[in-house]
C-alpha cells in the first residue's frame, strides 16, 4: 500500500506562526490545479493508494470545480480505492454545499484547525474563524454524513493559564469529534511570530506551565476514551490517521505540488517551493524535483524518529542484527530510568519519556 499527499499551498491570509509553504495569490489555483493532474501522471504508482491527504495552506481554498477535477485525476491515475481520504479546512469555509460534494467525491475524513475557543487568540495567531463557528462546522459536516472528523488545538500561547487551556480541552470535547491533534506553539524562524519575539512583543513563555499544560491534555483525553498513539495525537478506538501513521510506519508515499515530498522506501525526493517554478517544470514534462537516496544507517535513524513517536514504538523485529543491538544497547539507561520500555519486541516511550523525547530519541541515532 501507500498514500498520496497533495499540497494545497492556497490561503485567504497568513498565519503568523505558520511555516509551510503558502501564498496567499489566489489567482494561481487553477493552473497549480493543472499542473497537480499533470504531475500525477509523471508521478504513477506501482502499490496501491490507500491513503489521501490534501493539506496545505488551506486545501478548501480550492473552488468545487477544482477539486472535481483533481478527483477526476486521481481516479484516472491511481484508482480509487483509498480508504482513508482527508482534506484539510478552515472552519469559515465549511458550507452545506462544500461538505456536501467533499461526501459525494469520497472524502470521508475532515480535519480542521479550531487552535483555540477564545477570540482574542484567534485573533492574536490572525486565524480567519470565529470560535463558535467550529461548532457549526461540525454540525454541517455530520448532515453531509462525514464521520470522521478531527481538530487541531494549540496551547503554550503568550500569557495563557492553565484555566484557559482546560477551558479549550473542554470545548473540543463538547464537540465528540473522533480525533485530536495538540501542539504547543511552536515559533519558526522565518515567521511573523518569530519576528515578533525577536522584537519582544510577546510575553513569556513558561516551560513549567506548557507541560502541565502537556500532562493535563493527556488525562483529559484519555479519561474521555481518547487513544494517546502518537506525540500529539488522540483518536476515538479505530480513528487513528491512517495516512498520518503511514509516515510514522516506513509506509512509501507520493508527494504532489510545490514543496511536497515522496519517499520510496529507498529514495526521498521534494518539489522545488515555488508554485510558479513548479508549474512551469510540470508543463514541460519534468519534475521539479531533488532526491537523496537512503542509506541503512539513514533508515535506522529515520526509524527512530518516527516510529518512537507512537504508542506502538519501533518494532524491533524489522531491524537487522547490526542496529538492533545498538539500539538495544543504547536504550539501556532511558530503560532503567523508565524513560522507554521493552513490549513484545517493541520499544516505545513511556508516559515520563514523552518530555524528554527529543533527548531519547537523539540519544538512539546511529552515528
Amino acid at each position: 500500500m501507500a498514500g498520496l499527499y497533495i499540497h494545497i499551498p492556497f490561503c485567504k491570509s497568513r498565519c503568523i506562526y505558520c511555516g509551510f509553504y503558502s501564498t496567499v495569490d489566489l489567482n494561481l489555483r487553477q493552473q497549480y490545479v493543472d499542473a497537480l493532474c499533470k504531475e500525477m501522471t509523471l508521478r504513477p504508482s506501482s502499490e496501491p493508494i490507500k491513503t489521501i491527504y490534501l493539506g496545505g495552506g488551506t486545501p478548501s481554498q480550492l473552488s468545487i470545480p477544482q477539486l472535481r477535477q483533481l478527483f477526476l485525476y486521481i481516479n484516472k491515475v491511481y484508482g480509487n480505492d483509498a480508504e482513508e481520504i482527508t482534506i484539510e479546512m478552515n472552519p469559515d469555509d465549511v458550507t452545506m454545499e462544500y461538505a456536501t460534494i467533499l461526501s459525494q467525491l469520497g472524502i470521508n475524513r475532515v480535519s480542521m484547525g479550531a487552535q483555540t475557543f477564545d477570540n482574542q487568540r484567534l485573533r492574536f495567531l490572525h486565524r480567519r474563524h470565529q470560535a463558535e463557528q467550529v461548532q457549526q462546522a461540525v454540525n454541517i459536516l455530520r448532515e453531509a454524513d462525514i464521520q470522521n472528523i478531527s481538530i487541531d488545538l494549540m496551547y503554550g500561547f503568550p500569557n495563557e493559564t492553565l484555566d484557559d487551556w482546560k477551558r479549550d480541552i473542554d470545548e473540543a470535547l463538547s464537540l465528540n469529534v473522533e480525533h485530536i491533534s495538540a501542539y504547543c506553539l511552536m515559533i519558526e524562524e522565518g515567521t511573523v511570530l518569530y519576528e515578533q519575539m525577536r522584537n519582544e512583543k510577546l510575553g513569556m513563555r513558561n516551560e513549567e506551565t506548557e507541560r502541565a499544560m502537556y500532562e493535563l491534555l493527556m488525562d483529559r483525553l484519555t479519561e474521555a476514551g481518547y487513544e494517546h498513539y502518537e506525540i500529539s495525537n488522540f483518536a476515538r478506538p479505530d480513528y487513528r490517521s491512517r495516512h498520518n501513521s503511514s509516515y510514522w510506519h516506513d509506509v512509501p508515499y507520493i508527494g504532489l505540488g510545490a514543496a511536497a515530498h515522496s519517499y520510496d522506501l529507498k529514495s526521498r525526493s521534494w518539489n522545488i517551493a515555488d508554485i510558479k517554478e513548479y508549474v512551469a517544470s510540470i508543463h514541460q514534462g519534468e519534475l521539479p524535483a531533488e532526491s537523496e537516496d537512503i542509506d541503512e544507517v539513514t533508515h535506522y535513524n529515520d526509524g527512530i524518529t518516527t516510529a518512537l513517536r507512537t504508542s506502538d514504538g519501533l518494532d524491533l523485529s524489522t531491524l537487522s542484527e547490526r542496529f538492533r543491538s545498538y539500539c538495544l544497547k543504547e536504550a539501556q539507561p532511558f530503560m532503567a530510568d523508565g524513560l522507554l520500555q521493552l513490549t513484545n519486541n517493541h520499544l516505545a516511550l513511556t508516559r515520563r519519556g514523552l518530555f524528554v523525547s527529543d533527548y531519547v530519541m537523539s540519544s538512539l541515532i546511529f552515528v
